[in-house]
């Protein structure tokens, strides 16, 4: 139906294009016929395409069908190629791991060995000599397929070096960083993995930086290195350090003096000055009394001959050449009279002293409590896992109290020597006025 639908149009297509142009019955039938012809003409050329198109078509599909099935058969082959590879994969592994059997146990005793060494070996002064041993090692350790022979050699090498340089003294150039930060190559005397010398300074391996470094604080012992370096004798002392480093290490961490005073903060620091004024005052008033003491001892060989520069020469004025001796009482107020005012000037200046002595340890004390303080208010902030933050407080708390006890403990003696002295010296002042009025009283002749 539809077929003819459309072959309808095709006919009544012409006639309505040209339905304005009159034509008669005749024409009319032959333009059909015309048309017609050329419809049917065109439609056996379309069938003839077909036809041919389909045997064509038909060619293709069969040429397809015989690829698909080449290509079915060769993937059979290749699944059964495959099949017999994994069998024969599964038989090699099987027959590999019967041939290794317990070396997959020795090499990981290897790679455990070598990273225990490699952390053994993280600080030796040997890495700078040889610096590729650590990254041999490492590698060794963290490797997860089976070492070869030459790993397993290197390895074995690795631990023979380091048995022989453990044993031998001797003089290498290797680079050294001096304390300033300058790096420069120098002649190092290396003995073993224990000890390393510079140019006049011991030298300390830092594992960070994989160089010997020059620290700035050095302990003693230096001499007996160039000794060594200028001895041709088969033996010699030399200082070595049996920790490898890590006490010349910590002597870098000990505070030294100026840090220890600062360390002791305000109350510190005014019990240093107070410390240096006692000392000054104690030195003072010894120098004085040391010349007190030399003019008494002067003036007490020549006594007939009074002088006025020293307290028993003018307590010997106060008599004079010839003092009433009628009036006794007067004569022992005069003498008493006259110590009394010798007495201060030999005295001055140990009260103060014996009141800094008291008041270093009050101040030692003071400290202790205010680095106490700021100790707790470090814990209170940081709930104490950090340890470095409640530095400040303990030291100053330790520091202080011992500086009040060194400032009071040569203040107590000083204080103790003054006194003794000033004491010795009113007692000769006293004995010898008990002794010029007995001699008064009894006439007899002045003796020194």
């Amino acid at each position: 139906m539809s077929r003819l639908s459309y072959l309808l149009a095709l006919v009544l297509l012409p006639v309505l294009s040209h339905a304005a142009e009159p034509l008669n019955p005749d024409q009319l039938l032959q333009r059909i016929r015309s048309e017609r012809a050329a419809e049917v003409s065109a439609m056996q050329a379309r069938e003839q395409a077909f036809v041919s198109d389909r045997s064509e078509q038909a060619q293709l599909l069969a040429r397809a069908k015989a690829e698909l099935d080449r290509e079915k058969a060769e993937a059979e082959r290749l699944k059964a190629e495959f099949d017999r590879q994994e069998a024969a994969l599964a038989e090699q592994e099987k027959l590999l791991a019967q041939r290794v059997g317990h070396l997959g146990e020795l090499f990981g005793v290897v790679r455990q060995s070598a990273g225990d060494i490699a952390a053994q070996w993280q600080d030796s002064l040997l890495n700078v000599q040889y610096p590729e041993r650590l990254q041999r090692l490492h590698s060794l350790a963290e490797s997860r397929a089976l070492p070869s022979a030459d790993d397993l050699d290197g390895f074995w090498m690795a631990l023979l070096e380091d048995l022989a340089a453990s044993g031998r003294v001797e003089q290498l150039t290797l680079p050294v960083v001096a304390a300033d930060g300058q790096r420069s190559e120098q002649p190092v005397l290396r003995v073993g993995s224990f000890s390393a010398y510079g140019q006049n300074a011991f030298l300390r391996y830092d594992a960070d930086s994989g160089q010997l470094l020059a620290p700035a604080r050095q302990p003693s012992g230096m001499g007996l290195v160039n000794d060594y370096l200028d001895s041709d004798a088969a033996l010699a002392a030399l200082p070595v350090d049996p920790s490898r480093g890590t006490l010349l290490a910590q002597l870098q961490l000990e505070p030294d003096f100026w840090t220890r005073l600062q360390q002791g903060g305000l109350v510190g620091w005014v019990i240093v000055a107070l410390g240096l004024f006692g000392l000054c005052l104690a030195a003072w008033r010894m120098v004085y009394l040391a010349g007190v003491s030399r003019k008494v001892s002067g003036q007490m060989r020549d006594l007939n001959n009074p002088r006025a520069d020293n307290p028993l020469g003018r307590i010997i004025g106060v008599l004079g050449p010839k003092p009433q001796l009628a009036d006794l009482e007067t004569l022992e107020l005069k003498l008493d009279e006259a110590i009394l005012q010798e007495t201060p000037p030999l005295e001055r200046g140990q009260p103060l002293l014996k009141l800094l002595t008291a008041v270093a340890p009050l101040l030692g004390l003071l400290g202790t409590v205010t680095g106490m303080i700021v100790t707790f208010q470090a814990i209170t902030q940081t709930g104490g896992g950090d340890s470095r933050l409640m530095a400040d407080g303990i030291s100053q708390a330790l520091v202080t109290t011992v500086q009040g006890l060194v400032v009071a403990i040569p203040l107590l003696f000083l204080h103790a020597l003054l006194a003794s002295r000033s004491k010795a010296l009113i007692q000769i002042l006293e004995q010898q006025s008990a002794g010029l009025i007995a001699l008064h009283l009894s006439g007899a002749p002045r003796r020194d």
